[in-house]
């Protein structure tokens, strides 16, 4: 009944058009000058009438106003200049209109465009422009945009050079991450300290931590869409790069170009490949072998391809493929061992984009996704003895095929409808293969879990009054297991949920806005994470019938100011807002569980991954303040944090609450950077965050096992009668340990030279300028006292980073 009643209320609002009389239409599209590249979420405002809308994928905007001589629109978006057009309204218009890419590098933008940050923006919402991206300081140089996204309030870091993203008391696999909306599940290259984007090959990256439209499902925490650019439909160009650890290469340019006024169809190709074994083999050579024991590289693949087929038909097409491997080998008398770790992510969407009218559009994408990760290790203990040799194969991945159609109808500048549906045919592979030679062992048969995951959705937003916007929308899910075996439940397991979102913005007096939001999130895939350094050796799974979904319930509240004032605060914007969360059927390893201990109680079954997760519940609150300022030679922002997050599970630290690793009470990101001459810019970050919450033993002591005794130089009492003794530790409670607070700061200086056919930039940077050794990690060790000849349990902090410099030239042609 009461989604009866909620649809009748929408579709009442499409009578409201019928009210305007005397009105003329201004629309038009937006395009990228050069490229003529169709650019979407574009401000178009009309500052004296307090009206705006935004262009859709097509580059498309409308707007309604009652007849007068003339309007000035303005033409705005992070990282393009700003354009201004005087339009005639004696009657209806269509616009063609060219935003040129900024020479000025705005930074990340909350609110949307360079004026009236408060007006059009949704909530809880960043967009992050890549020529921003290339101007912040980063580790070895290696351009990172989830870097830049931790730089933002609500954004939480992981370790030290970790690409991990925890977003308002969120773990990694709460985050919907899209390229060209095919998900990526593992964003990560070279064990986790870069992320898995090339930046040459990217036009634009959004968060959307809140306020979240029924469009987007799947997960509890935030979304971050990742769009490629397209290549320039008017001649051949090139980038090319160079750094301390990677080399990259990208070309674009037209395939043909038709005789009529269609735009060119259009290809990008954009490679990126580290030498960071190559560098780094000096430096690990093993002092006994002269070999380099420890290996790693990564590299990844972009490529896209545009066809305009006519004035109302655009087909595009788009893949990425990378892939990372870390491998050691050494060899010693006795001793031969041979490991590696590899993981690949794989993703390709197909799109057509198709416009009936000038107010109604679809859009039709077929996907691909996929994610692999192998670990091997094989070692053979006697060369002599003709022992078999000790063995591990552990494979694990998720494969996705999916189908989603999309439906805009822009009714006029005040009332927007959206709707649409997806659905996803997931492949689950977690699963993992034990050999152990002679010794004991177990063997776990490789096995896979279908599923399929779909949902439809409807949200409208409108504008009823002058000061009012509000965004209502309903989204189903549902949730099939296709070939769960399980003997206790003869019937397939399936979920529908309903999941509301609601957002509104109220603008007050002297540029200030009110915004609140509500949003329902249900999560089907689950990430069991281990809580360790970070290895990307975490397992996807599925819900089923053991493992139930995670939901989740978020309410924001914010408030935002425009500080128009003329000098220093000149195009600086104010954003506060304060959120609570609470999370149900969050997943976490059973205690004294890994992905590689087996469940004795399941012999040789192959859903071991069920025996060792745990659920529980969880809540996140706090606030966030950001300050930021677009104008001038001085720009950057300031981000603040104070935030608490509690889990629960029944299963682990006795049931009690606790702190997970990544809870932090303090965060605080400042970024500067300032013009010193039209081609010489410094920039500079410095982040503080407290320290992680950790579970550390309070004591230690050596335990004895009735066996043959081993006698070895100088032996104790208990040595002579039972061998060498084993350390056992005990724990206190979960996460009781606070590390020490985290503090860094990087600088760069860029020079910028252009001549008339090319431009080239050298950037001289410093990761962890002041050489601060923050801890990655503690360990709690026994030292032997010289004086009493007694062992005592000291703990030892390691740190990763220390100053890091670094330099890198690239070049555009």
């Amino acid at each position: 009944m009461k989604l009866a009643v909620t649809i009748s209320l929408f579709l009442s609002l499409l009578f409201f058009n019928t009210l305007a009389q005397n009105t003329h239409k201004i629309s038009g599209y937006v395009y990228k000058q050069g490229s003529r590249e169709a650019l979407s979420d574009i401000n178009v405002y009309a500052a004296e009438k307090r009206v705006g809308t935004t262009t859709n994928a097509d580059g498309y905007f409308s707007l309604s106003h009652p007849a007068q001589d003339s309007l000035l629109l303005t033409f705005s978006a992070v990282g393009y200049q700003t354009v201004t057009q005087l339009v005639s309204l004696k009657k209806s218009v269509t616009l063609t209109v060219y935003l040129p890419v900024g020479q000025l590098l705005r930074e990340v933008v909350v609110h949307g465009s360079s004026k009236n940050n408060t007006s059009l923006q949704q909530m809880s919402r960043i967009e992050v422009p890549i020529t921003k991206v290339r101007q912040i300081p980063a580790l070895l140089g290696e351009k990172d945009v989830l870097k830049v996204l931790q730089l933002l309030p609500g954004v939480q870091k992981g370790s030290e050079g970790n690409a991990g993203i925890y977003v308002r008391g969120g773990g990694p696999d709460q985050n919907l991450i899209l390229l060209d909306d095919a998900v990526v599940y593992n964003p990560s290259h070279l064990l986790g300290f870069f992320s898995a984007f090339n930046g040459d090959a990217l036009e634009k990256v959004s968060l959307t931590k809140g306020g979240f439209p029924a469009r987007f499902g799947g997960r509890l925490s935030s979304v971050i869409e990742a769009q490629m650019k397209e290549g320039s439909r008017d001649s051949l160009h090139g980038e090319a790069g160079i750094g301390l650890i990677s080399s990259r290469l990208t070309l674009e340019g037209p395939l043909w170009r038709p005789k009529s006024d269609v735009p060119a169809s259009s290809f990008l190709v954009s490679g990126r490949r580290t030498y960071f074994d190559v560098v780094s083999r000096p430096f690990l050579k093993s002092p006994e072998t002269g070999e380099s024991p420890a290996r790693s590289y990564f590299y990844d693949l972009n490529a896209k391809l545009s066809f305009h087929l006519n004035a109302n038909n655009k087909l595009t097409w788009s893949g990425f493929f990378g892939q990372d491997r870390f491998y050691n080998q050494r060899e010693s008398n006795d001793t031969e061992l041979d490991a590696s770790i590899a993981w690949s992510n794989a993703t390709s969407s197909l799109r057509w984009e198709h416009r009936f009218s000038e107010r109604f559009s679809s859009n039709l994408s077929l996907l691909f996704s996929q994610y692999k990760l192998d670990v091997s290790n094989e070692e053979i203990l006697d060369n002599n003895a003709n022992e078999p040799p000790f063995q591990l194969r552990y494979q694990s991945g998720i494969r996705d095929f999916s189908l989603k159609y999309a439906l805009n109808l822009v009714h006029n500048e005040k009332l927007q409808s959206r709707f649409g549906f997806q659905s996803t045919h997931h492949r689950f592979t977690p699963s993992a293969v034990v050999e152990q030679g002679n010794l004991q062992g177990s063997v776990l048969p490789s096995s896979s879990i279908e599923a399929i995951e779909s949902g439809v959705y409807f949200e409208e937003t409108w504008q009823p009054v002058a000061r009012w916007q509000l965004n209502g929308g309903l989204r189903l899910s549902h949730y099939l297991v296709l070939n769960e075996d399980d003997a206790k439940n003869s019937q397939s397991t399936q979920y529908l949920r309903p999941e509301p979102r609601f957002s509104t913005t109220y603008w007050l007096p002297k540029s200030w806005a009110l915004k609140a939001s509500y949003a329902l999130m249900n999560q089907y895939v689950h990430l069991l994470s281990n809580t360790g350094v970070g290895l990307p050796v975490d397992l996807w799974l599925p819900s089923t019938s053991y493992i139930k979904p995670q939901q989740s319930q978020q309410f924001v509240f914010g408030l935002a100011k425009d500080l128009n004032q003329a000098g220093i605060l000149s195009g600086t914007t104010l954003t506060l807002e304060g959120y609570y969360k609470e999370m149900k059927n969050i997943l976490s390893y059973a205690e004294g569980a890994s992905f590689l201990s087996p469940d004795e109680t399941v012999p040789n079954s192959s859903r071991q991954w069920e025996a060792i997760s745990t659920a529980g519940r969880g809540r996140s609150y706090g606030g966030e303040a950001l300050l930021q300022k677009e104008n001038g030679r001085l720009s950057g922002w300031i981000g603040y944090t104070l935030s608490w997050t509690i889990w629960q599970f029944p299963e682990l630290n006795g049931g009690r609450p606790f702190y997970p690793r990544y809870d932090r009470r303090h965060d605080i990101s400042v970024v500067g950077i300032y013009k010193l001459r039209p081609r010489i810019t410094l920039s500079a970050t410095w982040v503080y965050g407290t320290g992680n919450a950790l579970i550390l033993p309070i004591s230690r002591f050596s335990g004895y096992e009735s066996r043959p005794p081993v006698v070895r130089e100088n032996p104790s009492p208990l040595e002579i009668l039972f061998g060498p003794g084993t350390n056992a530790k005990v724990y206190s409670e979960r996460n009781t340990f606070r590390a020490e607070p985290y503090h860094r700061m990087d600088v760069s200086l860029r020079f910028y030279k252009r001549k008339r056919r090319h431009e080239r930039t050298w950037e001289i940077s410093a990761y962890n300028a002041y050489n601060r050794r923050n801890a990655f990690y503690y360990s709690v060790e026994g030292k032997l006292d010289r004086q009493d000849r007694h062992s005592r349990s000291v703990l030892y902090r390691y740190s990763v980073f220390p100053i890091v410099p670094s330099v890198s030239y690239s070049i555009k042609f």
